[in-house]
């Protein structure tokens, strides 16, 4: 038996500008430590396409990183994304989930809606849940909030 979570959160800006955020290496290393007090190690490379692969490798230190290598299985941009994630902690345990995002247009914002399947057991999930999800999330907002403060700004 495997376990799913499902988050939704309403995120500024359009679903283009959430999938973007979400999907390019540039923007990614920005708000992957936008709300770090010390800059850790981040290194990501995205090759957007079905079949393709976004690895990402992050982390406090050298000898403290985690690494996530995620296979494109769909992609319709911006609205859906869906892919494998095979992810591995500092201590060698790994993960291997399947990933479904939506973004959808909300009340002036984007609904991004995460389905992941596959954990072994509810530790785990609730884990996802309440740190790492959360926590993108929190992270994708301040980025995407920074950027139409820019935009107000210099408009």
């Amino acid at each position: 038996m495997t376990l799913d979570m499902r988050m939704t959160r309403r995120l500024p800006g359009t679903p283009e500008e959430a999938f973007d955020a979400y999907t390019d290496a540039e923007q990614q290393k920005i708000w992957f430590s936008i709300l770090d007090e010390e800059p850790g190690i981040v290194e990501i490379e995205v090759d957007l396409r079905v079949g393709g692969r976004q690895t990402a490798v992050w982390g406090p230190s050298p000898e403290m990183l985690f690494r996530e290598t995620q296979t494109f299985l769909e992609i319709d941009r911006p609205h859906r994304l869906v892919t494998e994630s095979i992810g591995s902690s500092p201590d060698g345990e790994t993960l291997t989930t399947r990933i479904e995002i939506t973004f959808e247009e909300h009340e002036g914002g984007t609904l991004m809606t995460v389905v992941q399947s596959g954990f072994p057991e509810p530790e785990l999930r609730d884990f996802f849940v309440g740190e790492v999800w959360s926590g993108a999330f929190d992270r994708i907002e301040a980025y995407l909030l920074r950027g139409r403060d820019r935009e107000r700004s210099h408009g």
